[in-house]
């Protein structure tokens, strides 16, 4: 009687990944970032042969050249801005996101409340920036940033809401069926069904929200407040018709926009590292 041999099996994709986290996320990040970086460099080029072959003045679009040399020209000028609008929109990012993530903690705890939150997060949603700006600068001060804060918060805190909302409540019956014959309390069931079950709802709003704080950030500069930061340096560099650099500045704050959007990236990586769900044996 012949002794059994042993076949070698091929791990699955997942045993892989976990093996070797860092490589398939190198290969990850990669395929996203090189079409977007051959999109951009085409769009490029195109623009400054667009704009040289048919003359377009720089008054209507100057040439990338000519903002990529202001942006050198002006670059500690733009970097100082960078820090302030940058700081106004994380500290505003961060403070929607908190509040916005309570509220759905507790909607989803004390389902009545939802009825009255809910309607009130759509109003602020749809309030326009410059509408809220100005009555924020009269309750805040036009020196401290705390004005350009509430703003970007304002403008952040309904997607993630109601993504966060949606995330918690949409959670598998047979999950809470499970929870309930074991008598674990409602407070448990959040901690360890809900959120987990969220987390992916929470981090595809944040994406959104990271943007949003940006331009809501950059919006509320235009009113008023510190000097120097980015949107003041457009305004008053398109008032001069120094148009180069206020597209200097509008590449700074995309530059940070895509930081800021980076930096999700990241977080949701790590956050959601351990969550593809178990396999089953056959």
């Amino acid at each position: 009687m012949s002794a059994p041999v042993a076949t070698p099996t091929t791990p699955a994709p997942d045993a892989v990944n976990a093996a070797a986290p860092w490589g398939a996320g190198m290969r990850s990040l990669v395929g996203t970032v090189w079409p977007a970086t051959v999109v951009a460099v085409v769009g490029l080029v195109l623009w400054e042969l667009v704009v040289t072959v048919f003359q377009i003045q720089k008054f209507l679009i100057p040439k990338p050249s000519a903002v990529l040399a202001a942006f050198v020209e002006f670059f500690p000028q733009i970097l100082e801005g960078l820090r302030k609008t940058g700081y106004v929109a994380v500290t505003g990012l961060v403070a929607g996101v908190l509040i916005a993530v309570l509220m759905a903690l507790i909607c989803t705890r004390f389902r009545p409340l939802a009825s009255a939150l809910t309607p009130l997060a759509a109003a602020l949603a749809a309030t326009p920036i410059v509408a809220l700006a100005p009555v924020f600068f009269k309750w805040f001060g036009q020196v401290e940033p705390t004005a350009k804060q509430a703003v970007v918060a304002v403008v952040v805190l309904f997607p993630v809401f109601v993504s966060t909302s949606k995330g918690l409540l949409q959670v598998q019956p047979v999950h809470l069926e499970l929870m309930r014959t074991y008598a674990v309390g409602g407070w448990r069931v959040l901690r360890e069904v809900r959120v987990p079950n969220a987390l992916p709802y929470f981090f595809t709003s944040l994406k959104v929200a990271a943007s949003l704080s940006v331009i809501a950030a950059i919006v509320a500069e235009y009113f008023g407040g510190e000097q120097g930061t980015l949107g003041g340096i457009i305004t008053q560099s398109a008032g001069l018709s120094r148009y180069d650099r206020a597209w200097a500045a509008v590449l700074a704050a995309a530059v940070l926009g895509m930081a800021l959007y980076a930096l999700v990236l990241l977080l949701e990586r790590f956050a959601l590292r351990n969550s593809t769900p178990p396999s089953t044996a056959a």
